[in-house]
């Protein structure tokens, strides 16, 4: 991918917020590539970083108690973290949209659908009313929103799960973005719904002609719409690459056990794989590499040195050298 193809481009960003146990270090080190029209996916578990590094994109950490601690976002061109913020609401539900989770929580429950999908247009264009209220229901019907006209009437408790997440992902398209980050965008919701906005989104991409970045700890989804995927731990990266090399050849410990503890039909009646312990707490994070203590491979230079990435060619790489040298002849 060259540098014209890249949309949105994260570079060693680092997002520390003051606690009671010291300084918490959410985001440390994670950089990441979005080409246009791409699809690529940030995943890992809860209290890795994923939705911090998300909202920092938007300029939505509040200060204090987070920091820009360091690092780059360069957005088509756009240094993000040098805008003031009437620069950056030019950008945020303009150029970037974003599908936040729990749209019940997101959705404000004494307005309507109509004015609340109305208040994100009218934030970035002037127009008539005629023309927010036409826009408003062409949106619903792009998202699949039956009888959309009479819908805009409607408040968030009176609309379904699925209903209210397409409200979201509507207010997200309002003014045409050309990158959408959607935060866990099928979370609470069943599996039959899930199929129904994942393919949305595809619909959506195609006749758009925008970027999805996907923010989630489910791998069924990222099997189901990336094309790229960055395994966040502990606030940083440990592997990246194409989709079918993460599931093929996982070349992290980490990523290893995030595959093996997936359910399939071969392995029913039996228990399934689970990885020990749990992500340290970003105030108190382990020295060396912050996966050591939860790994089978671990050697005694996990528990002081910081782990390199690792190249595997063709835009795959993994931070663990334990397992790279393993594999090289002689461990050379």
């Amino acid at each position: 991918m060259t540098d014209n193809d890249i949309l949105l481009s994260v570079s060693d960003l680092r997002v520390h917020f003051r606690s009671d146990n010291g300084i918490a270090r959410a985001v440390d080190g994670i950089s990441f590539d979005v080409g246009r029209r791409e699809t690529v996916c940030i995943v890992g578990e809860s209290g890795c970083g994923k939705t911090v590094t998300a909202l920092s994109i938007l300029g939505l950490i509040p200060v204090p108690p987070g920091n820009m601690a360091g690092g780059d976002i360069d957005f088509d061109g756009i240094d993000l973290l040098d805008l003031s913020e009437d620069d950056m609401q030019s950008i945020r539900g303009n150029r970037i949209g974003m599908v936040f989770q729990e749209p019940l929580t997101s959705l404000n429950p004494v307005f309507t659908i109509g004015d609340q999908i109305g208040e994100a247009i009218l934030a970035h264009e002037q127009i008539t009313p005629d023309e927010v209220h036409r826009r408003c229901v062409q949106l619903l019907q792009d998202v699949g929103i039956p009888s959309a006209e009479s819908r805009l009437k409607d408040y968030p408790h009176q609309l379904s799960g699925g209903q209210r997440q397409r409200v979201m992902i509507a207010m997200a398209l309002a003014c045409q973005p050309d990158l959408v980050i959607a935060d866990e965008p099928t979370t609470a919701l069943d599996v039959t719904v899930q199929a129904q906005i994942l393919n949305l989104f595809k619909e959506l991409q195609k006749t758009r002609d925008m970027a999805v970045l996907y923010i989630t700890h489910d791998l069924g989804v990222v099997a189901n719409v990336a094309e790229r995927v960055y395994i966040m731990y502990a606030g940083i990266g440990v592997e990246s690459g194409r989709t079918a090399q993460i599931f093929k050849s996982p070349q992290h410990p980490y990523t290893q056990g995030l595959l093996a503890s997936l359910p399939a039909r071969s392995k029913r009646g039996r228990r399934l794989n689970s990885i020990p312990g749990s992500v340290p707490n970003p105030a108190r994070k382990p020295p060396g590499c912050p996966f050591h203590p939860r790994c089978q491979y671990a050697v005694e230079t996990c528990r002081t040195i910081f782990p390199e990435l690792c190249d595997y060619g063709d835009g795959h790489q993994a931070r663990c050298p334990v397992l790279y040298n393993d594999q090289r002849p002689n461990g050379s």
